[in-house]
């Protein structure tokens, strides 16, 4: 399946757009007082609020990048205007 130059684009797009968002995210987050145990940031055990938040964004990382590196496959795929 080949996927047009626009579709490749927008999952290309879509793949920024989680880099640029979740790693912000990320960080309030750990900076929120409810991710620690002691309600100090970065001080005691991290609470159940924050590997929740941990693993949602680490999937959202995976997912978002896999989609990235498929828009630009297909993006080079559609320039090259063959099928692979």
């Amino acid at each position: 399946m080949v996927l047009s130059r626009g579709w490749s684009a927008f999952l290309v797009g879509v793949g920024v757009w989680t880099w640029v968002i979740w790693p912000r995210f990320a960080v309030a987050i750990w900076q929120d007082p409810r991710s620690w145990a002691s309600a100090t940031v970065g001080d005691g055990a991290p609470t159940s609020f924050l590997w929740v938040h941990a693993l949602l964004i680490a999937a959202s990382l995976a997912i978002g990048t896999t989609v990235g590196v498929l828009g630009i496959r297909s993006w080079l795929v559609a320039r090259r205007g063959g099928t692979s």
